[in-house]
C-alpha cells in the first residue's frame, strides 16, 4: 500500500519519519510488533517510517500506506547498515520507496562503494538515502548521486562527535553545503531537538528511540531511579 518513491522528498518536507526498528535479542524485534508500531506512527501523523530487513520492509509496506525507508542492518561493527548492493536491492525489492545506506568513508565487506549502491537502487527504482557522520561524507555521498542525506551515524563513527543530544551543527553545515535534502536522525529525544533541527535546515527529522523503543525507555526511568 505504501507510495512510490516518486514525490518522496515532497512527502516528508518539515514533517517526521518514525524509525520502527528494535535491536537484536529485545522483545519488540518481531514482525508482526514492527507492523503495528508503523500504523501507529501513521496514525499519529508521520510522513513516512525507517524500518530494517528486508522483510519487515516488506510486511510494513503491504499493511501502511506510508513510504518507507528500509535498509538491512547486517553485522554489529564497521559498515552494517545496508552494507553491498545485495542488501540493497533486496531492501528496495522488499518495497522500500528509499533506501538507506552508511555513506561514511570506512570499507565495505565486499570492497563495492556507496557510488555502486547508489547506482543499482536507482536502477531498480528506489531513491537513496546516505547515512553518514560527518560533514565530508555528506558532502561525497551528495557528489555520489544520494538523493537524500541523512546525520545518522554522528557519534557512532570514527571522525565524529560522540554526544548526548543529536548533531544539530552538523545538520545545519550540511544544510548550507549541499543541495539535497538533509535528514536530521540520532538522539531526538524531544519536540524541541525536532524544531531546532528543522530551523536549522533539516528537510526532514527522524526520530527513533523516543517513540518506537520502550525497552531503552524503560531502562532509562529505571536507572533514574536507582536501578540497574
Amino acid at each position: 500500500m505504501t507510495s512510490a518513491p516518486a514525490g518522496f522528498t515532497d512527502t516528508v518536507g518539515g514533517r517526521l519519519i518514525v524509525s520502527c526498528q528494535a535491536p537484536e535479542g529485545d522483545p519488540m524485534r518481531h514482525t508482526g510488533t514492527l507492523v503495528r508500531l508503523a500504523l501507529a506512527a501513521e496514525a499519529g501523523g508521520a510522513a513516512a517510517v525507517r524500518a530494517n530487513a528486508p522483510e519487515v520492509v516488506a510486511a510494513i509496506t503491504a499493511a501502511c500506506r506510508l513510504p518507507v525507508v528500509g535498509l538491512w542492518k547486517d553485522g554489529g561493527t564497521g559498515v552494517h547498515i545496508t552494507p553491498t548492493v545485495r542488501h540493497a536491492l533486496a531492501v528496495a525489492e522488499a518495497g522500500a520507496a528509499v533506501v538507506a545506506a552508511d555513506a561514511t568513508g570506512r570499507p565495505r565487506p565486499d570492497g563495492d562503494t556507496f557510488a555502486g549502491i547508489v547506482a543499482a537502487v536507482h536502477a531498480a527504482g528506489a531513491l537513496v538515502m546516505a547515512d553518514v557522520a560527518t560533514l565530508a561524507e555528506g558532502v561525497r555521498a551528495a557528489e555520489e548521486g544520494a538523493d537524500l542525506v541523512s546525520t545518522t551515524l554522528s557519534g557512532y563513527a570514527p571522525g565524529s562527535p560522540v554526544q548526548d543530544g543529536p548533531d544539530l551543527d552538523l545538520v545545519e553545515r550540511l544544510a548550507a553545503a549541499i543541495a539535497v535534502p538533509v535528514v536530521a536522525e540520532g538522539r531526538i529525544a524531544t519536540p524541541a531537538h525536532a524544531a531546532e533541527a528543522l530551523a536549522r535546515g533539516a528537510h526532514s527529522v527522524v526520530v527513533g528511540t523516543a517513540i518506537t523503543a520502550p525497552t531503552a525507555l524503560t531502562r532509562t526511568f529505571a536507572k533514574g531511579l536507582g536501578r540497574p
